[in-house]
Parts: C-alpha cells; sequence; structure tokens
C-alpha cells in the first residue's frame, strides 16, 4: 500500500458522506459519495479536499496515521477554536461540522469551508506568491497575529481554558515531560536549555488566545498578500501572546542569513519584510510596551520547543509510524538529530544574550 493509498482510506468518501448528509445540510452529498482528495499529510493533523454534489469544495481535518503524542491532535479543541473565532476579525474558515464519534472514520474530525490562497509550507511553494506581495505578506502576519491577541477569550466562549498556575511553568513542565518520553539517545543540552528557561523565565501576563504555530506555512495568502485563513490550531491555547511572537521570529529565514530557524520557510526569498520590521508592527499594532523586551526568551523558548518536537518526529520514525523504509527512515532520523542539537545550542546562545 503506498502513502496516497493510507491518506485515502484515511477519509473513505462513503461514511463521510453518509455522516455530512445527516450532520451539515450545507453540504450538497446528491446520490453518491463525494469527491475525497488528499491535500497534506505527515506528523501533523491531515487535511482532505472535498467535492461535493453541487461542486463546493470543502475541507475536512483529522488526526494524524500511527503513533503521537498522548495530548497532540485533540481535534474537538481545534474545532473549539476555529468556532470560536469565526466571528471576530481574526480569519479562520467558515466552520461547519464536528464529528466526535472515532466509529465513522477511525477517527473524530471536522469539515469546514475551502479558504483558496497560497499555504507556503516551505521555500519552494513561498515561490508561488508573487515577489511584490510578499512584503505586505509579512505585515499582515503581524496584523493577524496582533488581532489575534487582542480577541478576549471570556467574549468568545474560551474564558473556561485558563488554568491554574503560571502559562510557562505548564508548557516547559509539558514538553520537557514529553521530550522524556522520546527516543533520541542523548537529551543533555535539551535539559541544559530547559533549565535555563525555568531560571529565566518572566512573568505571565493576562492570558491571551495563543495559536501555538503562527507562521506563514499555516496561513493562506490572497494574490495582495492579504491573509484568507489561519489553519492548524491543534497547539492553541490560552498563554502568554509573545509565546506566538517568538515562535513567529524564530522561524522568519531570512536570504544570506545563518541564524538557526525552526523550520525552512517562504521568508528566506526576497521581498518579505525584515525581522525587526516584523516585531515593530506587531509591537504597534498589540500595544504590548516594555513586554518586548522579553522577545529574546520566548525566542529561545520557541527554538527549545521545536527541539522538542523533532524529537517527537525523530521516535515516530524509529518506531516505523511514519511509513518509510529503512533508509529513508535513517536518513530523516540523522537529519532531525542535527536539528535538535542546533536549535537547543541556538535557544542557550539566545538565553545568554
Amino acid at each position: 500500500m503506498t502513502r496516497g493509498d493510507t491518506l485515502e482510506a484515511a477519509c473513505p468518501a462513503v461514511p463521510v458522506s453518509a455522516w455530512l448528509a445527516r450532520h451539515a445540510p450545507a453540504v450538497q452529498v446528491g446520490d453518491g459519495p463525494l469527491e475525497v482528495h488528499p491535500l497534506s499529510g505527515g506528523r501533523s493533523n491531515l487535511t482532505f479536499r472535498i467535492v461535493d454534489g453541487a461542486g463546493t469544495t470543502w475541507a475536512l481535518r483529522r488526526p494524524p496515521l500511527g503513533g503521537v503524542l498522548a495530548t497532540a491532535h485533540d481535534m474537538s479543541r481545534e474545532w473549539r477554536f476555529v468556532e470560536a473565532l469565526d466571528p471576530t476579525p481574526v480569519p479562520v474558515p467558515r466552520p461547519v461540522a464536528f464529528c466526535a464519534d472515532p466509529e465513522v472514520i477511525g477517527a473524530p474530525f471536522y469539515v469546514m469551508g475551502f479558504v483558496e490562497g497560497v499555504v507556503p509550507g516551505d521555500r519552494e511553494a513561498g515561490r508561488a506568491m508573487a515577489a511584490g506581495s510578499r512584503h505586505a505578506a509579512g505585515l499582515a502576519c503581524a496584523d493577524v497575529l496582533a488581532a489575534l491577541h487582542s480577541v478576549d477569550p471570556d467574549a468568545v466562549g474560551l474564558g473556561d481554558l485558563r488554568r491554574p498556575g503560571g502559562f510557562l511553568d505548564r508548557q516547559l513542565r509539558r514538553w520537557h515531560r514529553q521530550v522524556h518520553a522520546c527516543a533520541i539517545p542523548d537529551l543533555s543540552l535539551v535539559d541544559a536549555v530547559h533549565a535555563r528557561l525555568v531560571a529565566q523565565r518572566p512573568p505571565d501576563p493576562p492570558a491571551a488566545i495563543v495559536h501555538g504555530d503562527f507562521r506563514p506555512g499555516n496561513l493562506a495568502f490572497g494574490a495582495t498578500g492579504a491573509i484568507g485563513a489561519v489553519f492548524d490550531w491543534e497547539l492553541a491555547t490560552l498563554g502568554d501572546p509573545l509565546a506566538d511572537l517568538g515562535w513567529l521570529v524564530a522561524s522568519w529565514e531570512r536570504p544570506g542569513s545563518d541564524r538557526v530557524t525552526i523550520t525552512s520557510g517562504p521568508t528566506a526569498l526576497d521581498g518579505w519584510p525584515e525581522v525587526d520590521e516584523l516585531v515593530a508592527r506587531y509591537a504597534d499594532r498589540a500595544g504590548i510596551g516594555d513586554r518586548i523586551a522579553h522577545l529574546g526568551y520566548f525566542r529561545a523558548f520557541a527554538l527549545w520547543r521545536a527541539a522538542c518536537i523533532g524529537a517527537g518526529v525523530y521516535t515516530r520514525y524509529a518506531s516505523g509510524h511514519m511509513g518509510a523504509d529503512r533508509d529513508e527512515a535513517a536518513t530523516i532520523m540523522a537529519a532531525r538529530l542535527r536539528s535538535v542539537r542546533a536549535q537547543s545550542e541556538a535557544a542557550l546562545a539566545a538565553l545568554r544574550e
């Protein structure tokens, strides 16, 4: 069975069509099963494009296949954020229906409106964006992130997600615990970063809605650089908004720079704003004042968290859950080990600045 066959089996058209016919009147099922096509797959939640009987396109999200971290990929949580933010200025796909029953397709899922645009998940995908739109797209990233952090969690029904204790304390415990459940042979450098993050953590501000993975690869951009939708809310929570800004900055790769980032992305191409302009735009829109001085800490936290996530990916390949042959798995695992080390070293350097 090929990877494509496996992904198609993760969203079988017949049961999905039957469920939508009963629970989503906006989707025109008609007499036969809907068209279902995989759009993305991997260590994140899987996305499928659905075409209904009227020719309207929708999107379906479900958890990934194989072993995943116990607290990850909660579809009801992702759905809840999309539904709550739909009436706000934050651009999210139209929420259509949520299925909590894992018996339908083997996992909970939800269906949302399909948003057209370029989703620049990597450098190559970013080439589809016109060079003249990239500067506006970068500033839009700052504007939309500031808009998200200005939403009152209580006003949109998310206030009950506040948890006792500090946001950073919880995050540091959670990721440290999860990385120690991974198969990485040497975690001493990861542990050293964790110790410094604990010792240097700043005080928590009032909790805001935090996306958890806000970067261009999780956004749909229109022709002018405007953002049509923010995707992938699986890590969303209430917490410190600088965690999102730190993650965005840590993902902001620039041409010719040797600065370690959490991933290689479209901002390595010409035309995107520099990090300083991005940060200044966000600070102006969000009005966070002197707290911007803590951004270096949150960039270090982002790099460390990326290292922890990379360790989880390493473990999934080591466990054979990714469907890769031995040579491919070995190559990816070696690359992940290098990334974990490089990101941890960069986090230590940022904490010393």
